[in-house]
């Protein structure tokens, strides 16, 4: 399993919508995504009371890195990309790769 972190800061744009607008567009645009490629899932954490260079974090995790490509390509072609967010980093990770690496029990999981 991949778990791909997605570093994001808001824009201004975002920021001027109404949260009803807000929720309108992860309506009409990310949940279809989602259900178009569901061998990926997706989960949502706000950081900006934390941090000032990264407000959200869109956390990622698939078996399949060409399904998450496919998700990024159609990602990019919407607003949510640099329009409403930037996306200011990408860290992919694979959970306990070194406890696995030496057949020792994971620290969670």
């Amino acid at each position: 399993m991949f778990t791909i972190f997605m570093l994001l800061k808001t824009t201004p744009t975002w920021l001027a919508k109404s949260p009803p607008e807000r929720f309108a567009f992860v309506d009409e645009v990310i949940r279809p995504l989602l259900r178009d490629n569901p061998e990926v899932k997706l989960r949502f954490f706000e950081s900006e009371g934390f941090n000032a260079r990264t407000s959200d974090i869109a956390m990622w995790q698939t078996d399949s890195l060409s399904a998450w490509q496919a998700v990024v390509e159609k990602l990019r072609e919407t607003a949510f990309w640099d329009r409403y967010f930037q996306v200011t980093e990408i860290l992919p990770a694979v959970e306990n790769a070194f406890a696995a690496h030496y057949g020792v029990a994971p620290l969670a999981g």
